[in-house]
């Protein structure tokens, strides 16, 4: 029942309620042409909508604001419908580049009904829930709605940058050949040290300065092995971490946390190109985890969870106390990238006095939020900076490696020139 129904059958309710009140025939002429209009629109009324309805979309994943056809078919399973309204409930977030999630047409019994459009949306895991079929009679008073439940879904993944090299050095290696120093004599293209000839050893590993200075003996140099190692990846997905921005250009509203989407994608890329173990950890609403592993497959199963990742407020997870860190092997390389908060110092100590290598890659919010706000050279932001600043000492007194990245600059390059060659052994001091 619609509500022009209502208010055609109020009208004449009231029309009549006047004409008995004043004894006055005058309302009921007036109601008599709106009796007819609503018997007219009772003896038309719509039929039983019996309907069955399909969504098809082109892919179950998609890279984030790429195009995807989306098709809905709409059979009449019931009495002949003239005017339906056929209507796909798009959810939050997607947008309609071509064609209309919307139609209006007759169908027959037996026949079917096609819709197809073409949308897009930012990365993201994407529901759809409901078609709303609706019929009405002509004149549009009486009208039937039936929503079909019908769940589809499509995750829109994360465009990664390609990063060439990342130099770590954990303390425990595995015994396949890679690219990180394992402090051990053996294949090798670094010296590693010097020991006396054996029989056997190739010519062009003799060290002929230091043999020189003894008379009956040769030396050879030793070259240091390079393995893979376990790396765990932790993305903060906390929503007290998120800063929202607003871009002075274009207007729209921009997350902090689609940055670290994008830099933990290219970290767990770069780690699996050169051979190593990856985990994944988004630590925030819940605890997503993907299971270390290697190679393409893992390189996708990454990017599926990096897609459908979002921030949320978990009160049992506002602080990195509960971080899950047996998820990673001892003495393996434990990779952090969050925004920090002052609060998150205490779990970087528990993690080096567990014998984790540490390393954080931090989007800067200080001038994030600064830029969208214009409030660069202002005391707050100074204020800001200063404060962020000792806590990103502190991290590197406790021999974390901290990599400050300023989201406005691209990434590739900043790492290049921070990350490209291996740490040296550090002094830790727990604070």
């Amino acid at each position: 029942m619609s509500g022009r129904f209502v208010l055609l059958g109020s009208v004449i309710y009231l029309l009549f309620f006047l004409a008995m009140l004043t004894i006055n025939p005058g309302p009921l002429i007036v109601a008599i042409p709106l009796v007819v209009y609503l018997g007219f629109a009772l003896l038309n009324r719509p039929p039983h909508i019996n309907v069955t309805a399909q969504r098809t979309i082109s892919a179950d994943y998609m890279t984030q604001n790429q195009p995807v056809k989306v098709h809905v078919e709409v059979v009449n399973n019931g009495d002949d419908l003239e005017e339906l309204t056929i209507q796909d409930h798009l959810p939050e977030g997607i947008k309609i580049v071509t064609g209309s999630a919307r139609t209006l047409a007759s169908l027959l019994h037996g026949e079917s009904l096609h819709l197809e459009y073409t949308a897009q949306a930012p990365r993201g895991s994407y529901e759809w829930k409901e078609v709303i079929v609706s019929a009405e009679d002509h004149l549009g008073i009486l009208r039937q709605e039936e929503k079909l439940e019908i769940h589809s879904k499509i995750t829109y993944l994360p465009d990664i940058p390609t990063l060439k090299k990342v130099a770590i050095r954990p303390s425990r290696t595995h015994g396949h050949s890679g690219p990180i120093p394992s402090r051990k004599q053996g294949a090798g293209v670094d010296f590693f040290g010097l020991r006396e000839y054996q029989i056997g050893d190739p010519r062009r590993w003799i060290n002929w300065k230091a043999s020189e200075r003894h008379d009956q003996q040769l030396f050879v140099n030793q070259f240091e092995q390079e393995r893979i190692a376990d790396v765990g990846i932790i993305l903060d997905a906390r929503q007290q971490s998120d800063v929202l921005s607003r871009d002075s250009k274009t207007g729209k509203i921009l997350s902090l946390f689609e940055y670290s989407v994008r830099a933990t994608g290219a970290l767990c890329n770069a780690f699996l190109d050169d051979g190593n173990r990856v985990g994944l950890v988004v630590y925030g609403f819940g605890m997503e985890r993907v299971f270390p592993g290697y190679g393409k497959v893992q390189k996708d199963r990454i990017r599926k969870a990096l897609g459908a990742a979002r921030t949320g407020h978990n009160f049992a997870l506002e602080s990195l106390r509960y971080l899950p860190t047996r998820f990673f092997p001892a003495g393996s390389q434990v990779v952090m990238v969050s925004p920090l908060l002052n609060a998150d110092l205490p779990a970087f100590t528990r993690l080096r006095a567990s014998g984790y290598e540490v390393l954080v890659i931090t989007p800067d919010p200080v001038d994030f939020e600064a830029r969208g706000r214009k409030l660069y050279g202002e005391l707050p932001w100074q204020l800001a900076k200063v404060e962020r600043a000792l806590m990103l000492h502190k991290l590197t007194r406790m021999g974390v490696r901290v990599v400050d990245w300023d989201v406005a600059q691209p990434f590739e390059p900043l790492v290049r020139s921070a990350l490209s060659r291996a740490p040296v052994a550090q002094h830790v001091v727990l604070v």
